[in-house]
C-alpha cells in the first residue's frame, strides 16, 4: 500500500470507508451516550451489561476504540487490519454471550446466528491483509 515515488501510503477506498465508518460511529456514540437515557445507562463489554454509573465509566472506552480504528485506517497503519478483526470477533463472541446472558438476549442460537454475520467482516479484513501485507 504504498506510492512508488514516495513512501506516503496510498489509502485504497475501502480503507477510507472504514476510517469514515469509524469516525462516522464516534461521531453518533458520544451524544447517544450522553444524552439518551435508554443507552447512556447500559453499555455491553465481553457480552455483560454494565449499568449506571459503570455504563458511563466505560462509554469512552468505546469511542477511543472507534476513534484509534479511523485514525489507523485513515494513515493505513499496517496494524489495523489485525486490531480491527480482532475487535469484530470480540463483537461476535460478545453477541454469544450477551444472547444467553441478558434478559434482554434471545438464547445462544440467535447469538451464534449474529456472531457467524459479524464475524464475516473480521474474515475479509483478515483476508485483505494477507494480500496488503
Amino acid at each position: 500500500m504504498s506510492n512508488s515515488e514516495s513512501d506516503t501510503p496510498v489509502r485504497p477506498p475501502w480503507m477510507t470507508a472504514l476510517a469514515v465508518f469509524c469516525a462516522a460511529t464516534v461521531v453518533f456514540l458520544i451524544p447517544r451516550d450522553l444524552f439518551l437515557a435508554e443507552t447512556r445507562d447500559v453499555e455491553v463489554w465481553f457480552g455483560f451489561e454494565f449499568r449506571g454509573t459503570a455504563a458511563l465509566l466505560t462509554a469512552p472506552l468505546h469511542w477511543l476504540i472507534f476513534a484509534f480504528g479511523a485514525w489507523g485506517f485513515w494513515r493505513c497503519r499496517p496494524w489495523v487490519l489485525s486490531w480491527a478483526s480482532a475487535y469484530v470477533f470480540y463483537v461476535a463472541l460478545s453477541h454469544i454471550i450477551w444472547s444467553e446472558a441478558s434478559p434482554n438476549g434471545n438464547g445462544w442460537p440467535i447469538g451464534l446466528l449474529q456472531a457467524a454475520i459479524i464475524s464475516v467482516p473480521g474474515i475479509l479484513l483478515l483476508r485483505v491483509r494477507r494480500v496488503a501485507v
